[in-house]
């Protein structure tokens, strides 16, 4: 028998490291809830994994199998239940975050001297972290160069998927419970899911969505086979279904990353037939949440320019992958320093507005409160709300990464991390301190008839469109006659604007009247 840690990995399907222990012997499937990362966790992330459980152990089950749940450090958990199921190897797929490679070189010394044979294999990404790097043999940290390297390397085909034949059936696995608690102080169950509150979390208001790999299909199968052909025209748009809303799912493995990539190019060749054919197929909309978008090195225009600047989101997110493995400092400090330090204005009455979606700017308030609704953004909005803050709010881009960390369902440390510090001019491939988005410029530009606001933020939807886009220079009467329940702007953007670049000056030893 061999043992399979699931970990970010919730699915069967293009799963490396269980399709390599399945090679090899029957498989018994554990997950184990580590108080460690539990620690970091929110409450719609918990709601969000349980569901991706749930939709994993059905899975198991309709191949006669079932899924151990276990509870405690997974250095103790592991190699005890190794022994008790008498598995002789323990087998799991590579994370690469700071956390997650402290507590795996636990597990590994703790099934070393248990004499339990152990096994890492690399499953996240297509292309490891290290291993596309600069001539002179860097990291990368300006991704145009990291991408022209990515979508030349050769990728892997889907792993392939264990047969039934090639998993523990439901009564050894049940037998298996019954050992492994036989005398071991371990909280062992088969197939039984905590709560919520089992975990120490509450029920989250919003909707995190659907869950497991089934639903990961239809949504980018439904995607690939209409919307990505006009992508890059409407992805910033966030009234429209123009992307895919994969993330989620990408978040917890739910579907492989070659099973996806290997989609993109079966897409990119029904492009390449468009194209040639001309049949000026537009095709429909679907509904996405990508990994980042900063801009990209294509010039989109045929179909299968969508298709690659499509396929250029998962490579922005092994980007990021790639940028946390070797700087795992990150998630806490700026990759890159100033020399002064920046003097961030932290005003905790203007953060509270920014998350509550009460600044009075209504692209920025709806995408708070789709946020607070849906566990999600889109991802046009992200840039947005984030250069809100860091930029006329004046605020730490780390006041953003936790609320989005305690918010987002799709939350990636790696990418929304390397996003927030883009947006503050402080990270990888960041935008120059200088460019600051204006949200009202944003939202007439990207949500032209407000019906993406309207949508979220109620206040405004007998609002003329023309009316909302000019907010922020109505007069208080104006204001009060057309919504009087939404707030005036709580800054004044042209005045932090010059704040800001006056901020960024000062950090970077410069006069900042010159």
């Amino acid at each position: 028998m061999e043992l399979f840690w699931h970990r970010r990995d919730l699915r069967i399907d293009d799963n490396v490291g269980l399709a390599a222990a399945a090679d090899r012997d029957a498989v018994a499937p554990v997950f184990v809830f580590d108080p460690d990362v539990l620690d970091h966790a929110s409450d719609v992330r918990v709601r969000r994994l349980l569901d991706g459980l749930a939709a994993l152990r059905g899975a198991y089950r309709d191949r006669g199998s079932d899924l151990l749940v276990a509870h405690g450090d997974p250095a103790a958990v592991l190699p005890e239940l190794a022994d008790e199921l008498d598995a002789e190897r323990v087998v799991w797929n590579r994370d690469y975050s700071g956390l997650a490679r402290e507590r795996d070189a636990g597990v590994r010394q703790a099934l070393h001297d248990a004499a339990v044979r152990r096994e890492a294999h690399h499953d996240a990404v297509l292309h490891t972290p290290d291993s596309i790097r600069t001539n002179a043999g860097d990291p990368y940290s300006v991704y145009t160069y990291y991408w022209r390297k990515w979508t030349d390397r050769d990728t892997d085909p889907p792993a392939p998927t264990p047969t039934e034949a090639d998993l523990v059936d439901a009564d050894g696995i049940r037998t298996a419970e019954k050992s492994g608690l036989d005398g071991v102080d371990l909280d062992v169950a088969v197939g039984d899911l905590p709560t919520p509150a089992d975990l120490g979390f509450s029920e989250p208001d919003a909707d995190v969505g659907p869950a497991g790999t089934a639903a990961a299909r239809e949504r980018l199968d439904a995607f690939l086979s209409s919307g990505v052909f006009t992508y890059d025209d409407e992805r910033d748009y966030p009234a429209r279904k123009g992307t895919s809303r994969i993330s989620t799912f990408m978040k917890y493995g739910e579907i492989g990353i070659r099973e996806a990539y290997e989609a993109t190019e079966t897409a990119l060749a029904d492009a390449e037939d468009r194209s040639e054919a001309n049949t000026g197929d537009d095709g429909d909309d679907t509904d996405d949440g990508d990994a980042t978008d900063h801009g990209d090195a294509t010039d989109h225009g045929d179909a299968t320019d969508h298709v690659e600047a499509f396929q250029q989101q998962l490579a922005w997110r092994e980007f990021y992958t790639q940028v946390l493995y070797h700087n795992p400092s990150v998630v806490t400090d700026n990759y890159k320093e100033y020399e002064e330090g920046i003097d961030w204005r932290d005003d905790p009455e203007e953060i509270g507005a920014w998350k509550r979606g009460e600044t009075g700017y209504p692209i920025v308030d709806a995408g708070m409160r789709q946020l607070r609704e849906e566990a999600f953004m889109h991802n046009r909005v992200r840039m947005i709300v984030a250069s809100f803050l860091t930029k006329d709010l004046l605020a730490d881009w780390r006041h953003g990464y936790e609320h989005f960390r305690e918010r987002l369902a799709d939350h990636d440390t790696a990418n929304d991390n390397g996003g927030w510090q883009w947006a503050a001019s402080t990270g990888t491939d960041a935008q120059p301190y200088f460019r600051i988005f204006n949200p009202m410029t944003q939202g007439e530009r990207y949500d032209p008839d407000a019906e993406y606001i309207k949508r979220y933020v109620p206040e405004l939807r007998e609002v003329d469109a023309d009316l909302i886009h000019e907010w922020h220079e109505l007069s208080p009467t104006q204001r009060a006659n057309a919504a009087p329940e939404y707030p005036a702007p709580i800054v004044d953007h042209s005045e932090r604007r010059e704040d800001a670049l006056a901020m960024y000056k000062r950090a970077r030893g410069e006069d900042p009247e010159e």
